[in-house]
Parts: C-alpha cells; structure tokens; sequence
C-alpha cells in the first residue's frame, strides 16, 4: 500500500510539473486518477494540501514567498476542514453499521412475529400491517383455538425500533402458551397485563384488543387494553357501529380486570381492527376523520377481504404522498355465510 502511495505521490509531481509547463488535458486526466487513488486510499485534503506544498518547493525552489504564504494558509485551513471530513466518515460508518444491524432486527422481527391467517369456511379474513420505517411498532396474531374458535390479537406498542419488536415477540409467545381452552379475551389481558408490568419498562405501553370469533355460535367475544376502536358493520342497515371499549392499556398497573363484550355476528356483517396509524393518517396537514376511514372501506367493501384492506392502505398511502406517518395495521373479518 505505501508502495503504491509513493508511486502516486510521485506521479502527481510528474503531472504538475507537466500541467505547469504545457497546461495538457493528459496531466489534467491524470491527476484525476490519482485524487480517484488518494480518495480510495482515505487520504485526507490537508496531506494532499501539504503533498502540493512540497511538490512545488522541489520543483521551484526560488518559489515566490507571497505564493509559499499562501499555500501555508491554504494547508491551515484544510487541516481543520480534514479533521471535520473524518468525524463525518466515522458517523456515516456508524450509522451504516447501525442500519444494518436494524435491517438484520427487522428481518428477526418478521420471523419471530410472522402469524397465518386461519382458514374457516364461512368467514372472510384479510390484513394488512405496513411499518412507517424498518422496524413495526405494530403486531397482529392469529390463535385457532380447538374448540374451532379464532384468537385475534392486535397491538401498538408506543415506543419504536427494537426494543418494541422484543417487547412484541414476549407478547406473542406468552400468548401462545397460555392455555387456550380456558383464556377468554378478558383473562388473557389481565394475564398479558401482569406480564408486561413486570417484565416491560415503565416507560412503554402497549395498546391491545384481543377478540374470540366463534364460528358455531357466530359470535365475537372481545375486550380491549386502551386500544383503537374497532367497528361492526351490520350488512343488514349498511352501517358502521363503533365497538363498545373500555380498560386500561397493558403494564399500568399490576391488577387490572378488563371488561369482556359479546357481539353476534350475521351473515356479510363485518368486524374492523385497526391501529391509530389508520385512524391519524394525513391529508397534507390535517388528520383525516374516522368517518373518511369508514367511507374508503364502503367504497371496497364488495371486494374479498385481503383486497379490501390492501385497497384501503393503498388509497391512504397515495394521500400521504407514500409516506406513512405511522405503522399502518387494519384487519377486517367477515362472517360469509
């Protein structure tokens, strides 16, 4: 390396010796390639600088003392202007560093919190959860209980990055080992709850409602953690009715009861999940209202649930120019027959 560094530093003499004489493009072309090989080699403005300096005392020794002071002056200032250049190549090699050790999280994350939606005759079910950057904030699962029923999780942990993806991997599997057959959506929040207080720091909360359909009995049982509203759509009115919520959000407090609500489903009637990153989408400044979520979702409604929610998202990532303010998560399910 130093070897071809003397030779550079060599050649660069014989090029401005050159250019001095005969002004040629060749010498022009040359020193091109030779910043090309001090810029590959991280040789820094001040040592090119002094490199300059020395090459013209060498070949005019009697240089003129105004030209010499100037170029000194010129050597003072790229010292402070190469320090500067370094601390920005450290920071930008920091943060390629860091970007690749979130995109490796974020791959973990998709693995770790990846969920299938449950195949059951009758029932229509589509989702769609879209991070704002590398890293979502927000989780759905799918729990397909024995008794036929279906288990759906959804959450927002406020707080993003890393230590919300761990935070919702702890959530998933302490779901999945609660006992299905005896956890209804209330006992599972306070179970989660107590959970969360314990294990999660104070300063993040996690929003969450969990709900039960039961396909035999076409009905929803669910309760909610301070989560988003969800919606029913009664096909027989053409109407959204909010869903009935009330409870605190998980890790508040150690002994939390969460109210459990019950729904009866009928048939095209539809239920609505989603995350405040639907309900605070923007149309430049201003935060839609909940009744434009609502409308977009009656202009689709007629399609098969997965091309509803992607058509939705669509419509709100065209009006937010592509690019989400938040986590975007809506899940609709419909009772077909």
């Amino acid at each position: 390396m130093d070897k071809i560094m003397d030779l550079d530093i060599a050649h660069y003499k014989t090029l401005l010796k050159d250019y001095i004489t005969n002004q040629s493009e060749q010498s022009l072309y040359g020193v091109e390639l030779v910043s090309k090989s001090f810029i590959k080699n991280n040789i820094l403005p001040d040592e090119i600088v002094n490199l300059h300096i020395q090459a013209l005392g060498e070949l005019y020794p009697n240089l003129n003392l105004d030209v010499k002071h100037s170029m000194d002056f010129l050597l003072e200032a790229m010292i402070s202007y190469g320090l500067s250049l370094q601390e920005v190549q450290m920071l930008r090699e920091e943060q390629l560093a860091l970007k690749s050790e979130i995109s490796v999280a974020a791959s973990m994350q998709e693995t770790l919190l990846g969920t299938t939606i449950p195949e059951v005759e009758g029932l229509d079910i589509g989702v769609i959860s879209v991070p704002a950057n590398q890293m979502n904030g927000d989780y759905h699962h799918f729990v397909k209980g024995n008794d036929g029923s279906i288990g759906i999780a959804m959450a927002d942990v406020i707080g993003k990055g890393i230590p919300a993806a761990l935070c919702m991997s702890m959530i998933k599997y302490a779901i999945d080992s609660f006992p299905e057959d005896k956890m209804s959506p209330g006992m599972i929040l306070k179970n989660l709850n107590r959970v969360v207080e314990r294990n999660v720091d104070p300063s993040m909360f996690i929003t969450m409602v969990y709900s039960q359909y039961h396909p035999l009995e076409s009905k929803l049982k669910y309760a909610s953690a301070g989560h988003e509203p969800g919606f029913y759509y009664n096909a027989k009115n053409g109407t959204f009715v909010e869903l009935e919520t009330e409870g605190l959000l998980l890790g508040v407090l150690p002994d939390t009861d969460y109210k459990q609500y019950e729904l009866e489903i009928h048939e095209n009637d539809m239920l609505i999940f989603l995350t405040d990153g639907v309900t605070e989408c923007r149309d430049g400044e201003r935060f839609i209202e909940m009744e434009e979520v609502l409308n977009v979702i009656k202009q689709y409604i007629d399609l098969p649930a997965q091309e509803l929610v992607t058509n939705v998202y669509k419509h709100f990532e065209r009006l937010q120019n592509f690019q989400l303010a938040d986590d975007f998560t809506l899940l609709i399910l419909r009772k077909e027959v």
